[in-house]
């Protein structure tokens, strides 16, 4: 788990700029200028990634596989994990 979790971690505070880190509500969270981006944490069985902000079309049909409420990405565990798409997201919502 921890790879999958590094990983997104590397992908998020890449699509950041001056990317910082804290834990809020108990899980890690990229932020920027003190205000989070976004938080991430792996689960029994899957991975989640949120808030997932809105998008143009093409942004809303590449994560509706993913999307498990209306601003979360959940990745089932055993399956590809498509980290661009978790960078494109952090980029959305408060990268560059």
């Amino acid at each position: 788990m921890q790879p999958v979790l590094q990983e997104i971690r590397t992908q998020a505070r890449a699509a950041v700029p001056d990317a910082g880190e804290m834990i809020s509500y108990g899980i890690p969270t990229i932020t920027r200028n003190g205000h989070y981006v976004v938080h991430f944490a792996a689960w029994k069985h899957h991975v989640s990634v949120y808030p997932v902000p809105l998008g143009d079309e093409a942004f809303q049909r590449e994560i509706a596989p993913y999307l498990a409420a209306k601003d979360t990405l959940k990745f089932p565990l055993g399956k590809r994990v498509p980290y661009e798409l978790i960078g494109k997201a952090a980029e959305r919502h408060g990268g560059k």
